[in-house]
C-alpha cells in the first residue's frame, strides 16, 4: 500500500495535521473526515486515487491536530475557516474537495461560499450540515448552556488498545474491527497509566445554535460546481422529505447509492467508493 507522509500547518496559533498521499505535483484533492474520526479514515481509499495529491486533514480537536483554546466551543463554521487557511497555505487556488459525513457538511459550506476555489466536490454519506427546527432554538441553547456549566475535561484513561478498538467498534456509528484499528491508530495517545482519546471531549457537547433546513438548502443551491453524493444502502436515518429537498436544491448533483454502511469508504465498500469517485473526477 502507498505510504503516506505527514504535514503540519499552523492555523491561528494551533497546529493542524494532515496525512498526505501521492506526488504533490498531481491534481490537488483535500479530504475531510467525519465527526470524532480522523485523517486515517481515508487510509484505504486514498491509495486507490493515484491521480491526485491527497491531503487528508485532521480537523481541530481530532486526530493529531491541537484542540481549540480552553473555554471555547467547536462550531462547524470555524472548521470552514480552518480548511480555507490550510488550502491557502498549500498555495491551492483551486482544488478538488471530498468529505465524509461532517466533513461533507464542511465541504458543502465552503463550496457554496467560494465556488471559484473548488473544481469538483465529492460528498460521502453527507449532504449539508446537521440542522434544527427554528421553534426548538431556545431548547437547544438551554441544553448547550447547562452542558457547558457541567462540563469536565478530566481525561478518561483507557487501559489497552484492544479496549479502545472495541469501544470504537461499538460507538455511536459502529465500524468493523479493521476500520476501528485504523481510526484508533490516530485516535488515541499514550498517557500515564494507559491511553487516552485524542479527540477533544468538547466535541460531544450540544451546539447552542443550528442551521435551519431552509438555510442548508440555500447553501446547497449556491453550489455551482459538479458534485457527487455517495449514499450507502445502510445509510443513517434521515427525514425523507428534508433529504429530497436538499437533493432538489443542488442543481449540479449526481447521486450514487452503493452497498455498505455509513463508513463504507473505510469499512465495507472501499473499492466501490473509489470507482465512483474516479469515474466522477
Amino acid at each position: 500500500m502507498t505510504t503516506p507522509c505527514e504535514r503540519t500547518f499552523t492555523v491561528n496559533g494551533r497546529a493542524m495535521t494532515a496525512r498526505c498521499w501521492h506526488d504533490s505535483n498531481k491534481q490537488p484533492l483535500l479530504a475531510l473526515h467525519g465527526w470524532l474520526d480522523n485523517a486515517a479514515t481515508f487510509d484505504l481509499l486514498a491509495p486507490l486515487l493515484r491521480d491526485f495529491y491527497i491531503v487528508a486533514l485532521d480537523f481541530a480537536g481530532h486526530g493529531w491536530s491541537e484542540h481549540r483554546a480552553a473555554g471555547t466551543r467547536y462550531h462547524i463554521l470555524d472548521h470552514v475557516d480552518d480548511v480555507l487557511s490550510v488550502v491557502n497555505q498549500l498555495g491551492w487556488r483551486s482544488f478538488m474537495l471530498m468529505g465524509h459525513s461532517m466533513g461533507a457538511g464542511v465541504a458543502s459550506l465552503l463550496s457554496s461560499a467560494l465556488p471559484e476555489r473548488v473544481q469538483k466536490l465529492v460528498m460521502i454519506e453527507g449532504l449539508g450540515p446537521y440542522t434544527g427546527k427554528p421553534e426548538d432554538a431556545a431548547t437547544h441553547l438551554r441544553t448547550a448552556l447547562l452542558e457547558w456549566q457541567e462540563f469536565s475535561d478530566k481525561p478518561r484513561v483507557i487501559a489497552t488498545m484492544d479496549i479502545a478498538i472495541q469501544a470504537r467498534m461499538n460507538g455511536l456509528l459502529p465500524v468493523s474491527e479493521h476500520a476501528a484499528r485504523l481510526l484508533c491508530a490516530r485516535g488515541v495517545k499514550e498517557v500515564a497509566g494507559g491511553l487516552m482519546w485524542t479527540a477533544d471531549k468538547r466535541l460531544r457537547l450540544s451546539s447552542p445554535s443550528r442551521f435551519s433546513e431552509a438555510q442548508v438548502c440555500a447553501f446547497l443551491a449556491a453550489i455551482t460546481v459538479p458534485t457527487l453524493l455517495i449514499m450507502a444502502e445502510k445509510s443513517l436515518p434521515f427525514n425523507p422529505h428534508d433529504y429530497a429537498a436538499r437533493v432538489a436544491a443542488h442543481s449540479q448533483l449526481t447521486v450514487v447509492k452503493l452497498a455498505g454502511g455509513h463508513h463504507l469508504h473505510v469499512d465495507d465498500n472501499v473499492e466501490g467508493v473509489a470507482n465512483a469517485v474516479l469515474s466522477f473526477l
